[in-house]
């Protein structure tokens, strides 16, 4: 009151204070007004987003046993990132956490493979389509798996499908569909007074193979660099690298081909162009798995319009549940707007900008739950996981189990191939033993790896006590994230990912062999069943 000007009552204060008060609000939604008007006269972005079916390798990052020129143009003319993860290794969850910016733990059945996919997970190009988007797709969208509404109905968790179009395959392994001529075939139907949104879903490079077809392509066995340490370097090997190549550089072709068609309808520089993988290559230690090379993948994006300083590489990590919300973004739908669960993950707007927002990037969280199947009851292999710069630390929850499916039932969540027949033979051989240990032999309980120097994962660092500050800061950061994201295994529930169904034809499949009745598993191969291992 002392404050108050002598010549001045408390009402008339009061007054004059309430007026400044309307005068701001007025203000305040003035500017709302004015930014809506403006998002509403401002050009829409057209998004495609690209997906390879298991593919870790571009020519981009100097790969020279592949040949990747879309890819590369992609990355040229937009941004190469170096360190993109996938939170979970196999196609259904991956591609789920990608839909809906969640991890694949916060997904319910959803963190499966072979799920039904719970209907309260709105996906963003379901979101898109109720904000004004053209929605389509063309290959593999979600799955493999089921996702209907409350009614029964089948739901377009990627779009409207396109895929009446087809070719001859240059190789028996790869898919008829022409992925090219279904997305002209969408264009010619797009109305352009709408933005649209597109999900091109190669089905390659996923096994499998016609075996040495890539001896037709000119390829050399000699022009790969390098195998993996855990694998036998052979012959046998080095074509199965090369065959899967073949297949890398299909997905690429028609990529190629629909940048073109972007390019002649004028629509090329008004388009953000998101070109990634749903997990590493289809390989033993890779798919299914939760190292550095089963999670690590490949990602461009390339948008004329909107990149500032293209052709810089990000070594920023970025995790698939941050392609939700980085869409979401550029298309000026906000999360209320999209009707979409909370999103965890963070939009990359700020790296496509060149922006310096001082986010903590230097980690990413991954995990799994069910893979496929060939346990006792359906179990899988739970694991929780953190990369914090140099270092990978992963907690396998059951270790008592058989990390790649059980040796009876032929090893399941590791698609059959010549490379994983050539590491079944290898356990026969004392000399060469510990490259089957790698891929099928059960794990500690903990694991930590330094991916810098030792991106194969070849030497497991827990037991150095040299590291113990390391690990123990990474497990504890892992665990309040994973509480914060109300991870069921954090609060003792993890069991319920065993309870959920598997929905494939190979579902309860431990048990029905040991009955005796024949079941189809057409992604392994007969070889691989070690009916006779020691239990």
């Amino acid at each position: 009151i002392r404050d108050v000007a002598p010549s001045r009552g408390l009402g008339d204060v009061y007054k004059r204070q309430m007026n400044i008060h309307i005068l701001s609000l007025l203000g305040v939604a003035t500017i709302a007004q004015v930014s809506t008007a403006m998002a509403q006269t401002a050009p829409k972005v057209n998004i495609l987003f690209c997906v390879a079916d298991d593919a870790g390798h571009m020519s981009a990052y100097g790969v020279p046993w592949i040949n990747t020129p879309a890819f590369d143009t992609v990355a040229r003319n937009g941004l190469l990132f170096n360190n993109m993860y996938t939170c979970n290794a196999k196609s259904a969850p991956s591609r789920a956490a990608m839909i809906t910016g969640r991890n694949s733990w916060q997904l319910e059945e959803a963190c499966n493979h072979w799920p039904n996919f719970p209907e309260k997970f709105k996906s963003y190009p379901e979101a898109l389509a109720d904000n004004g988007y053209y929605v389509g797709c063309t290959g593999k969208g979600w799955g493999p798996g089921y996702a209907v509404n409350s009614r029964g109905e089948n739901r377009n968790l990627t779009g409207q499908v396109w895929n009446k179009r087809k070719l001859t395959p240059p190789t028996t392994g790869i898919s008829d569909y022409d992925y090219a001529a279904n997305f002209n075939d969408f264009l010619k139907s797009w109305d352009k007074s709408k933005p649209f949104c597109f999900w091109y879903g190669a089905l390659e490079p996923h096994r499998g193979y016609e075996y040495e077809s890539s001896k037709r392509f000119g390829k050399n066995i000699n022009d790969i660099d390098s195998v993996p340490s855990y694998w036998p370097d052979n012959e046998v090997v080095r074509r199965d690298m090369l065959d899967y190549a073949v297949e890398v550089e299909h997905f690429d072709k028609h990529l190629g081909l629909i940048l073109q068609s972007l390019e002649e309808i004028g629509e090329l520089d008004n388009t953000v162009i998101i070109v990634t993988s749903d997990h590493n290559m289809p390989f033993p230690r890779c798919k299914g798995q939760e190292y550095y090379n089963s999670n690590h993948i490949p990602m461009a994006v390339m948008w004329k319009n909107g990149i500032r300083h293209p052709g810089r590489q990000v070594n920023e990590y970025i995790s698939v549940i941050d392609l939700a919300p980085t869409i979401l973004k550029i298309a000026g739908i906000s999360e209320m707007q999209s009707g979409m669960q909370a999103i965890t993950g963070r939009d990359f707007v700020d790296l496509l900008k060149d922006e310096n927002t001082g986010i903590d990037r230097n980690y990413v969280m991954i995990g799994k739950e069910r893979h496929d199947v060939g346990r006792p009851h359906d179990q899988g292999y739970p694991i929780r996981g953190l990369i914090r710069g140099d270092f990978l630390y992963l907690k396998n929850f059951k270790p008592e189990r058989w990390p790649a499916g059980n040796p009876e039932t032929g090893y399941m969540n590791v698609d059959g191939s010549p490379t994983k027949t050539e590491i079944l033979k290898a356990r026969h051989n004392p000399q060469t033993k510990y490259l089957w240990q790698l891929s099928f032999e059960k794990r500690e309980a903990e694991e930590l790896y330094n991916i810098k120097k030792d991106p194969n994962c070849m030497v497991n660092l827990i037991q150095k006590k040299e590291y113990a500050c390391i690990k123990d800061r990474m497990e504890e950061e892992m665990t309040r994230r994973l509480l914060d994201q109300k991870d069921p295994r954090m609060y003792n529930k993890g069991d319920i990912f065993d309870k959920y169904s598997d929905t494939s034809e190979a579902h309860d499949f431990w048990h029905r062999i040991r009955n005796g009745e024949r079941v189809s598993a057409d992604w392994i191969n007969i070889s691989d069943f070690e009916k006779d291992f020691p239990q």
